[in-house]
Formats: C-alpha cells, structure tokens, sequence
C-alpha cells in the first residue's frame, strides 16, 4: 500500500514539472509585446503611444474625368501614360488631400458632362471654362486654376476674318458641348443662325488639316493654346478676344458630397499657388504663366 502511494505521488510530480515545462517553452516561442517606440521629436512616450492609437483617416475613393485628345492639357504620351497639364495637376492636388483618393478616367470630351450628370464620375478636369450656361446645370470650385481668352483661329494666309460678323456664312469648326460652342451659339441667336457650326471628333490634328484645306474656315480657341494644337504654325489668332473666363473643376450641382470636395480642392489649389508650383506646372506645359488673370 505505501509503495503504491510513493508510485502516486512520484507521477503526480512528473506531469506537474512536465505541464511546467511545456507552458515555459510555449511563452518563449510567442512573440513578445513590442516596446513602444520612442519619439523623434519633442513628444512623451505617452503621447506617441496615444497617437498611434488614433482611428485612421477614412479616404474616399473620386473618379476624375478628362479626355486624352488635347495637347499639353490631357493626352497620352509616346510611353502610353496619360499627362498634361491637368492630369499633372490633378495628381498634385490629390497627394495634398489624404482623405481622398483620385481615380483618374478617361472618355470622350463630349461625354464628360453626361457623365458627371449620371455619377460615373466625380468631377471633370479638362480646362472646364466657366460661363453663364454651365453655371446653370453645374457647380464649379470657387479658386481657378488657369485663366483663358478665347479667340478667332484661321488659316495663316487668311487676311478677311477679323470679327464673328466676319464668319458670317462660313462654316466654323468647335468641339460639341465645348464653351468655344456656346460663343458661337450666343452669336447666331441674335444673327439669324448666321455662322455654320461645324462640330469636332476632338482630334487636334483634324482641326488643323481642317482650316489649312479649307473644309472649313476658322475655329475658336483659347489664347495659350494655338502653339499646342498648331506646333507647325499653320494657323494664327486673329482680332480681339471674344471671351474671357476662369477655368475650373466641374462638379454636380446640389451635391453634399460634391461641394465638400470642391472646397478642400479649393484649399489646395491656394498652396500650389502660394508656393509656386501651379505656375511651374503651367509654364511647363502650357508653355507659360497661365493660371491668373493678366
């Protein structure tokens, strides 16, 4: 009877100092807690330790609309990337807005606005002119990002056109939806439907060929942009501007969300301007400052 209560007692021992050992082994193959960092700068452990823990920024993902059809401003380079001005500028805006997130997509100029109206988009950047008709259906950010001044385009050799009464009866050739449009539109309202509009694929280099052959006689465009849709100086500018007019971002008008977007693109548009690179950003691909008012 002793021997088999020693026997007893020496298992009992056994499995205890065993159980011992397995849980010993087990805590130190786990991971241990990792000390807190030490800050860099001036901050307690304490306060390093209560910021890492702070809920991270919600980022809401924007589809950004533009087209790949106009020279400098959106376009698709000899690499096959999407730049310009604008798409540049819109990838600049977007690394300064952490709670954003730019998913920039590219159509058909003339399907931008229907686009943005059936929300497969968020806004528009494609050097957008803002005019009383827009104005109606749209919202525009309040803080401009370049400044235009539309003008007649003809022909080099082409002496007679100086006026939009000068293009009465000839045929003029805009892109469709485009504020180049609405100028010639507003003009034939009050002369008869004097001008024959004559509306664009969107291809630059269809214009050109356009006006040189004489399919055409004129086109509109603004003041920086003949030397990018001319680069051969086959047209000139001519007589005084027609129009002049901000250029902004697009929105949906009466849209929460969208209105909460164009002030804090508004806000950062105010520092690519207060620290220059709005006008490094024009000068390179405009080929000068175009981003204020003369």
């Amino acid at each position: 009877m002793k021997k088999t209560t020693l026997l007893a007692v020496a298992l009992i021992l056994v499995l205890t100092l065993a159980a011992c050992g397995n849980k010993n082994n087990n805590a130190s193959n786990s991971p241990s807690p990792e000390a807190p960092k030490a800050s860099s700068g001036s901050a307690s452990g304490s306060e390093s330790a209560s910021a890492s823990t702070e809920a991270p920024v919600t980022v809401t993902k924007i589809v950004v609309g533009t087209g790949t059809q106009f020279p400098k401003v959106c376009f698709i380079d000899e690499n096959g990337k999407l730049t310009g001005f604008d798409v540049e500028l819109v990838r600049e805006i977007d690394k300064r807005l952490p709670q954003y997130e730019f998913d920039i997509q590219t159509q058909e100029f003339q399907s931008l606005l229907l686009s943005l109206e059936t929300k497969k988009i968020d806004f528009v950047a494609h050097e957008m002119e803002k005019n009383p008709e827009r104005t109606e259906k749209y919202l525009f950010n309040n803080e401009p990002y370049a400044h235009w001044r539309n003008k007649i385009v003809v022909a080099k050799d082409n002496n007679t056109v100086q006026s939009l009464d000068d293009l009465k009866g000839k045929k003029v050739l805009v892109g469709a939806t485009s504020a180049q449009a609405q100028i010639l539109l507003n003009y034939n309202k009050e002369n008869n439907d004097a001008i024959k509009i004559v509306y664009s694929s969107g291809a630059t280099n269809d214009t050109v060929q356009q006006i040189v052959s004489g399919r055409v006689d004129a086109t509109l465009a603004a003041d920086f942009a003949l030397s990018l849709i001319d680069p051969d100086g086959k047209l000139k500018t001519t007589g005084n501007s027609l129009s002049e007019a901000d250029i902004l971002f697009m929105f949906r008008k009466d849209d929460a969300e969208g209105q909460k977007l164009s002030d804090a693109i508004d806000g950062a548009i105010k520092e690519l301007k207060a620290d220059g690179t709005l006008g490094k950003l024009s000068s390179e691909w405009l080929g000068g400052d175009f981003t204020a008012e003369e």
